[in-house]
């Protein structure tokens, strides 16, 4: 197995790796290592199967029952199903981490193209380690004793079309929020990162509306430098596997009216931590 790094600040392409097969336990290790190093792996001409998907992402953690909004492949729940086209528009235009409105948001996603138009629906992930880092020593004092709200945010949109504001009042009830600390610490390389997204992250606690509002926009614009960033420009059975605690993504929506098929699968926690 070999890591091609792409850009200086995260992201390599594996070769010498078939994820159709069983995998020997050093080849997770090995690519648990990569994935912890270079945060977020590319693999192409991967034809998984939904067992051989779910399979890979079991031998790295405890697999997710599903997603609580977008529709998953018949007979396998833990497999999201990600269609986009021009009835079908999509709600991922924004650098987000994947289900911080959970108090424990997933490790990691594996996600594979099925179908992807021949020109736009790429993806980019940023290093929320690195944009930490750029910050001045005095802002990263000031940011260690923060916290903040995460709820549903964009996924509101999706629950009034269903029913209203009293399916987003039941979704909010049943679907919750969390507080994390602002400043979080990876739990295998022990790198400090910022930890807000702009989809999810709602308010600063101990702060009024107003001053949060400020320093949320202020810390989601560190996040557009494209020194922090890696971008993948898709094709069919490429597979990316991202570390979701210490990277944001989006997936850019330049294609339609053609269509994007994508198959997501979660996983919630890291067998290797402790």
């Amino acid at each position: 197995m070999e890591f091609e790094a792409l850009t200086g600040a995260l992201g390599a392409e594996v070769s010498g790796l078939n994820l159709g097969e069983t995998l020997a336990q050093t080849d997770v290790d090995c690519l648990h290592q990569g994935l912890t190093q270079y945060q977020v792996l590319f693999l192409r001409d991967q034809p998984l199967t939904p067992e051989s998907h779910l399979a890979l992402a079991a031998a790295l953690g405890d697999v997710d029952p599903g997603h609580p909004v977008y529709p998953h492949v018949e007979g396998f729940q833990s497999i999201v199903e990600l269609i986009a086209d021009a009835d079908n528009v999509p709600d991922t235009e924004d650098w987000h981490k994947d289900l911080t409105f959970r108090p424990h948001p997933p490790f990691a996603s594996i996600l594979r193209a099925v179908q992807v138009p021949s020109h736009g629906g790429d993806t980019l992930w940023a290093n929320m380690g690195a944009v930490y880092e750029s910050l001045s020593a005095g802002w990263k004092s000031d940011l260690q004793a923060l916290q903040a709200i995460h709820d549903m945010g964009t996924f509101r949109n999706d629950y009034f079309q269903r029913g209203g504001t009293k399916a987003i009042d039941k979704a909010l009830a049943e679907v919750g929020s969390a507080v994390h600390n602002v400043v979080a610490t990876h739990p295998i390389s022990g790198l400090q990162y910022l930890n807000i997204n702009q989809s999810f992250t709602r308010h600063i606690l101990n702060m009024n509306q107003g001053d949060s509002d400020e320093l949320l926009q202020f810390l989601f614009q560190q996040v557009r430098k494209p020194e922090f960033q890696v971008r993948l420009r898709w094709r069919n059975d490429t597979v990316a596997i991202w570390d979701n605690r210490i990277t944001q993504h989006y997936a850019v929506c330049d294609y339609l009216p053609n269509r994007r098929h994508m198959q997501r699968v979660t996983v919630n926690n890291d067998k290797r931590e402790r």
